[in-house]
């Protein structure tokens, strides 16, 4: 098997602890983000030549560049970049505050396009990679309370669709992937809820208080089978554009896309009666 370097945003919980996992079990390089390198002291300390930690904020472009330089500069090549940091935001839009709003979109969308845009200039030079951003089926399907995690998953899907038309000719692949519910810390632990107002009690918009519960019953995804998949798309030719993570989430993604359509398709009159008229 082919030793990679990966360079990995966010490894201390969730699916960026179980990918650094595993590709350090099969003998892989990894260069891992963190905000705080005290809850990996046991990856620095179980291995310190394949391992190697960063400390990143994702909110700061000019840390973001100053890291993927080093990184590169360091170890000559990364094989593959995964843009992962992230969190979940959950409450009414309205019942956000700005600078709940400005974080976020910082976090999950800012950050990320700032990363793969630091990193692209090193991926043509040596003649190519993978970049696999983690999003969600939430970055196809929207659902009452979660706004702002839309608006960034939405936003970033869009940013790696395009990029990946701009350099699919120099040899890198995107790959945005595409998780439903897992049980990682990003729903039991890390998640944020705004303060809630009672005039939503009644409404969709605090449904997400029962999918935060575990009482409620656990997310069906396995976080160890989809890092598996996640690092198995690596050997794919050419990239999968998209890799959606779950039965769930396909299911809800599928059915989601084909009321689109059929939105869309209904609007057939409505879009050609703006046009000019043949032959104008």
């Amino acid at each position: 098997m082919k030793q990679r370097t990966w360079f990995i945003t966010g490894v201390s919980s969730g699916f960026g602890r179980q990918l650094t996992e595993q590709l350090l079990k099969r003998g892989d390089l990894v260069i891992g983000t963190v905000r705080d390198t005290k809850k990996i002291t046991d990856l620095i300390e179980r291995h310190p030549q394949s391992f190697h930690a960063e400390v990143l904020e994702m909110t700061h472009p000019a840390a973001i560049r100053a890291v993927v330089e080093r990184s590169f500069t360091q170890r000559g090549r990364i094989d593959v970049l995964i843009s992962n940091a992230g969190y979940g935001l959950f409450g009414a839009a309205e019942e956000l505050t700005d600078k709940q709003v400005e974080h976020l979109v910082a976090t999950n969308l800012v950050g990320p396009i700032h990363l793969i845009r630091a990193a692209l200039p090193h991926l043509r030079a040596q003649g190519g990679g993978r970049v696999i951003q983690i999003s969600s089926y939430g970055g196809q399907v929207a659902y009452p309370g979660n706004s702002l995690y839309h608006a960034s998953k939405w936003g970033i899907e869009g940013f790696v669709e395009s990029v990946a038309q701009e350099v699919a000719s120099f040899g890198i692949g995107m790959t945005i992937v595409e998780p439903g519910g897992a049980r990682t810390e990003f729903r039991y632990g890390s998640a944020q809820v705004a303060k809630l107002t009672p005039i939503y009690d009644q409404t969709p918009a605090h449904s997400f208080l029962r999918m935060l519960d575990p009482q409620n019953g656990l997310a069906p995804g396995d976080p160890a089978r989809m890092a598996a998949r996640i690092i198995e798309s690596v050997d794919v030719e050419p990239a999968p554009l998209r890799m959606v993570l779950g039965s769930q989430a396909l299911e809800g993604t599928l059915a989601t896309l084909r009321k689109r359509i059929a939105d869309f398709q209904a609007q057939t009159q409505l879009a050609a009666s703006t046009d000019f008229p043949s032959g104008e």
